[in-house]
C-alpha cells in the first residue's frame, strides 16, 4: 500500500521546541527540532507543520487535542505522553520510542509507525486511515472501537493487543505474530491472517485442533 508522504521542504532553520511557546497560536511551522527535551509539560492544542523532529524526548507531555502535519519524527520519545484528541496526517515516526502513549479519539490518515515501540499505546475511539504499521512492536496496545481504514500490520508484534468492537475486514495481520489477541469473532470476519494464525484464533470459537 502506498501513502502520502510528508511534504516537508528541504531547507529549514533549526529552532528549540521550547519556541512554541512565545507563538501565539502556539505552532512551530516550517523547522526542523533536534536534541529538544520537551518533558513533563502541558500544551493544549498545539500545531506541528512542516517539520523535521530528531532525537527528542516529549516523555509525560500533554499534547491534547494537538494538530500534526506534514512531520518526520525520527529517535523521539513520547513515553507515557497524551495526544487524545489528536489530527496526525502526513507523519512518520522512525525508530521512535512511544510507550504506553494516549492517541484516543484521534484521527490518523497517512502515517508510518516504522521500528517503533507502541507497547500499552492506546487508540481507543479513533479513526485510522492509510496507515502502516511496519516492524513495530505493539504488545498489549488497545484499539478499542476503532475505526480502521486500509491499515497494515507489516512483520509486527500484537501480543496482547485489544480489537474489541473494531472490525477488521480487509486488516491483513498475516506477517505478524502474537500469542493471542482479545477480540470477538464477528469481527475476524474478513481478517487476513495466516494458516498458523487461524490455528492459534479458532479457540474464539471453541474448535480444538486435532492433528
Amino acid at each position: 500500500m502506498k501513502i502520502d508522504l510528508p511534504k516537508i521542504q528541504k531547507e529549514l532553520p533549526a529552532k528549540d521546541f521550547a519556541d512554541i511557546f512565545h507563538e501565539e497560536d502556539h505552532e512551530l511551522i516550517m523547522c526542523s527540532v533536534t536534541d529538544a527535551d520537551f518533558i513533563n509539560e502541558v500544551l493544549e492544542r498545539a500545531r506541528l507543520t512542516n517539520m523535521v523532529v530528531k532525537n527528542c524526548r516529549f516523555n509525560n507531555t500533554e499534547f491534547g487535542r494537538i494538530d500534526v502535519t506534514d512531520v518526520t519524527f525520527e529517535n523521539c520519545d513520547f513515553s507515557n505522553a497524551k495526544l487524545s484528541g489528536a489530527s496526525i496526517h502526513r507523519v512518520t515516526f522512525h525508530n521512535c520510542k512511544l510507550l504506553g502513549v494516549d492517541f484516543t479519539e484521534s484521527s490518523f490518515g497517512n502515517v508510518k509507525f516504522d521500528q517503533s515501540l507502541l507497547n500499552l499505546a492506546a487508540f481507543g475511539n479513533s479513526k485510522l486511515q492509510k496507515v502502516i504499521f511496519q516492524e513495530t512492536m505493539l504488545e498489549g496496545s488497545d484499539f478499542y472501537d476503532c475505526i480502521l481504514k486500509k491499515v497494515e500490520f507489516n512483520l509486527c508484534t500484537l501480543d496482547g493487543t485489544n480489537f474489541e468492537q473494531t472490525p477488521l475486514k480487509g486488516i491483513d495481520i498475516s506477517t505478524s505474530t502474537f500469542d493471542s489477541l482479545i477480540v470477538s469473532i464477528n469481527d475476524l470476519n474478513g481478517c487476513k491472517v495466516s494458516s498458523h494464525q487461524a490455528i492459534q484464533l479458532s479457540s474464539l470459537i471453541g474448535l480444538v485442533i486435532k492433528d
